[in-house]
Protein backbone atom coordinates (compact mmCIF):
# COMPACT_ATOMS: atom_id res chain seq x y z
CA UNK A 1 0.00 0.00 0.00
CA UNK A 2 1.12 3.80 -0.54
CA UNK A 3 1.98 6.05 1.75
CA UNK A 4 2.10 9.69 1.91
CA UNK A 5 2.34 12.69 4.31
CA UNK A 6 -0.41 14.94 5.16
CA UNK A 7 1.42 18.06 3.26
CA UNK A 8 2.44 16.21 0.34
CA UNK A 9 -1.31 14.77 0.08
CA UNK A 10 -2.76 18.40 0.49
CA UNK A 11 -1.04 19.53 -2.14
CA UNK A 12 -1.06 17.06 -4.49
CA UNK A 13 -4.73 15.96 -3.82
CA UNK A 14 -6.04 15.53 -6.96
CA UNK A 15 -3.36 13.45 -7.99
CA UNK A 16 -3.96 10.58 -5.38
CA UNK A 17 -7.99 11.07 -5.97
CA UNK A 18 -6.71 9.73 -9.09
CA UNK A 19 -4.86 6.65 -7.54
CA UNK A 20 -8.08 6.13 -5.69
CA UNK A 21 -10.33 5.88 -8.24
CA UNK A 22 -8.40 3.23 -9.76
CA UNK A 23 -8.61 0.94 -7.20
CA UNK A 24 -5.40 2.01 -5.36
CA UNK A 25 -5.12 2.22 -1.17
CA UNK A 26 -3.34 4.98 -0.46
CA UNK A 27 -2.04 5.60 3.99
CA UNK A 28 -2.09 8.85 4.94
CA UNK A 29 0.64 9.50 7.44
CA UNK A 30 1.42 12.15 9.60
CA UNK A 31 4.69 12.31 11.56
CA UNK A 32 5.41 8.82 10.14
CA UNK A 33 2.21 7.22 11.61
CA UNK A 34 -0.43 6.14 9.61
CA UNK A 35 -3.79 8.00 10.59
CA UNK A 36 -6.01 7.49 7.93
CA UNK A 37 -6.48 5.14 4.44
CA UNK A 38 -7.55 6.36 1.46
CA UNK A 39 -9.84 3.50 -0.54
CA UNK A 40 -12.47 3.82 -3.39
CA UNK A 41 -16.11 4.34 -1.89
CA UNK A 42 -17.12 0.96 -4.46
CA UNK A 43 -14.77 -1.75 -3.29
CA UNK A 44 -15.84 -5.27 -4.35
CA UNK A 45 -17.24 -6.96 -1.95
CA UNK A 46 -14.37 -9.66 -1.08
CA UNK A 47 -12.07 -6.50 -0.35
CA UNK A 48 -15.36 -4.86 1.71
CA UNK A 49 -14.83 -8.32 3.73
CA UNK A 50 -11.18 -8.19 4.40
CA UNK A 51 -11.50 -4.50 5.82
CA UNK A 52 -13.97 -5.61 8.39
CA UNK A 53 -11.73 -8.27 9.39
CA UNK A 54 -9.02 -6.37 9.44
CA UNK A 55 -11.02 -3.73 11.39
CA UNK A 56 -12.45 -6.43 13.76
CA UNK A 57 -8.98 -7.67 14.76
CA UNK A 58 -9.32 -11.14 13.42
CA UNK A 59 -7.14 -10.94 10.10
CA UNK A 60 -5.07 -8.98 8.39
CA UNK A 61 -2.70 -8.60 5.39
CA UNK A 62 0.52 -6.60 4.72
CA UNK A 63 0.30 -7.42 0.79
CA UNK A 64 2.13 -10.08 -1.10
CA UNK A 65 1.52 -13.60 -1.75
CA UNK A 66 0.35 -15.81 1.16
CA UNK A 67 2.68 -18.05 2.51
CA UNK A 68 0.54 -21.18 2.94
CA UNK A 69 -0.41 -23.78 5.69
CA UNK A 70 2.59 -23.99 8.07
CA UNK A 71 1.93 -27.67 7.07
CA UNK A 72 1.06 -29.62 4.25
CA UNK A 73 -2.51 -31.11 3.62
CA UNK A 74 -2.86 -34.97 4.51
CA UNK A 75 -4.80 -36.28 1.37
CA UNK A 76 -6.19 -40.05 1.26
CA UNK A 77 -7.53 -41.73 -1.71
CA UNK A 78 -6.22 -41.75 -5.52
CA UNK A 79 -5.00 -38.66 -7.26
CA UNK A 80 -7.54 -36.45 -9.31
CA UNK A 81 -5.43 -37.19 -11.96
CA UNK A 82 -6.00 -40.77 -12.39
CA UNK A 83 -9.80 -40.45 -11.23
CA UNK A 84 -10.30 -38.21 -14.45
CA UNK A 85 -7.70 -40.98 -16.70
CA UNK A 86 -10.15 -43.61 -15.18
CA UNK A 87 -13.32 -41.97 -16.02
CA UNK A 88 -12.35 -40.96 -19.75
CA UNK A 89 -11.48 -44.91 -19.93
CA UNK A 90 -15.07 -45.77 -18.64
CA UNK A 91 -16.78 -43.35 -20.85
CA UNK A 92 -15.11 -44.21 -23.60
CA UNK A 93 -16.12 -47.48 -23.95
CA UNK A 94 -19.75 -46.51 -23.84
CA UNK A 95 -19.92 -44.38 -26.78
CA UNK A 96 -21.32 -47.04 -29.86
CA UNK A 97 -18.84 -46.89 -32.74
CA UNK A 98 -21.10 -45.52 -35.95
CA UNK A 99 -20.96 -47.70 -39.12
Amino acid sequence: MESVGVRELKNKLSHYLDKVKHGRFISVTERGQAVAILMPAQCDPDTQKAMELAKKGIGSWAGGKPRGAPRPSIIEGKPVSQIVLEDRRWSSTLIPVLS
